[in-house]
């Protein structure tokens, strides 16, 4: 599925509710969801990881719709690679990896 048509589909099923919400607590749902995939990746099974990835993606899908942020035109600062020296592999100095 392309970015737009996820993040259209995440607005279609869930932004009434997440404007009701309001950005402030739909951030804390999904800083508890970047927990939970902490967990996964400490000590879940590759299943387990892959459904958290998909929860915190979702979500943060969620919050690009009440920011009013089209994600694949954000993700375009990527599109040359790293952001900072534009290689790829990134070629940055005194970065840590």
């Amino acid at each position: 599925m392309e970015i737009r048509a996820f993040q259209e589909l995440i607005a279609r099923t869930y932004l009434e509710k997440d404007r009701a919400r309001g950005a402030p607590a739909t951030f804390m749902w999904f800083v508890e969801e970047v927990g939970e995939l902490a967990t996964a990746l400490r000590e879940g099974t590759k299943e387990e990881r892959a459904s958290e990835f998909a929860d915190v993606y979702a979500w943060l899908m969620t919050l690009a719709n009440l920011a009013e942020v089209d994600m694949e035109e954000a993700l375009k600062k990527y599109s040359s690679g790293c952001c900072g020296c534009g290689t790829v592999p990134c070629s940055c100095v005194g970065v840590k990896p």
